[in-house]
């Protein structure tokens, strides 16, 4: 297993392509390295001031050479800095190897992942609301639900099996965020299984063969809602799990959507006596 790197808090400049710091982000590019080292990358002052807003320091903060020009980069520089984070002022070409190809940034910041536990199901309080997906495949659809989930309140989300990386650059990219503010469990189908039979509230599914729609189903919590992958949907075995199974309905000759937008659907009709247009949940 790889260690992590030894870092040094300050500032320093790099303007070489082999320098060891360069090397470690460029490989968080791969799904085996960002398991080996326990880092991710997380790019844009957008994203950056989304982590600080809860906690999430980063281990290394890079920024373009001249990039404190703007006061949002100016204050984040200082924050990393004063939180021991190590920082790294780089060149064109340095951030050029470095940031995303589609609409790169300026700055971005290296962080330690974190992976929650399964809450005691017998103690989820009514008011939950957790979302297991169950080997989604596409990053971008993995974390538009994080996005998704967080603007619901859920509790958290729940990846079963072989899942796509919620920390991939392009899952970070798509949670706008919600990556820093949304649990994330990972586990295999078996452990999950166990850990729904003592699940006091119900276990909500969506299935092609659900004759339930899902707008007319009445849910009272706490609520679990489990959602296939991409293309297969739900598996038997997931599928016998749940206590209830409903269907969106669809026009024309579709039988499916996209699972992001399936799973928004179904979440905001779970939370739509809930949720105010001033931002904070209802008690009711």
């Amino acid at each position: 297993m790889r260690s992590r790197p030894e870092l040094r808090a300050g500032t320093r400049t790099i303007t070489s392509l082999q320098n060891e710091r360069v090397k470690l982000i460029r490989s968080l590019e791969m799904r085996k390295a960002r398991r080996e080292t326990g880092l991710f990358v997380a790019e844009g002052t957008s994203l950056l001031l989304s982590a600080r807003l809860v906690g999430w320091v980063p281990k290394i903060l890079l920024f373009l050479a001249g990039g404190r020009q703007t006061e949002v980069a100016s204050e984040l520089t200082r924050w990393a800095e004063g939180a021991g984070a190590e920082c790294l002022e780089v060149s064109v070409a340095v951030l050029a190897k470095l940031a995303g190809k589609d609409n790169p940034q300026n700055m971005l910041g290296v962080f330690e992942q974190r992976w929650a536990g399964l809450p005691e199901a017998r103690a989820v309080p009514g008011s939950a609301l957790w979302v297991a997906l169950e080997a989604p495949r596409d990053p971008g659809n993995l974390g538009t639900i994080l996005r998704t989930s967080e603007a619901v309140a859920a509790s958290g989300v729940i990846l079963i099996g072989h899942s796509c990386d919620p920390y991939s650059r392009e899952a970070v990219r798509a949670s706008m965020g919600s990556i820093f503010n949304v649990p994330v469990v990972r586990l295999e189908a078996q452990p999950f299984l166990a850990w729904r039979a003592a699940w006091q509230g119900e276990v909500v599914g969506t299935h092609l063969e659900a004759r339930i729609d899902f707008r007319q189903s009445g849910y009272r919590g706490p609520l679990l809602l489990v959602m296939g992958s991409e293309g297969p949907g739900l598996s038997d075995e997931l599928a016998r799990a749940c206590s209830r199974l409903v269907k969106i309905p669809m026009a024309g000759s579709l039988d499916s959507l996209n699972l992001a937008v399936a799973s928004a659907l179904v979440l905001y009709e779970m939370r739509k006596d809930r949720l105010r247009l001033d931002g904070t949940p209802s008690r009711s």
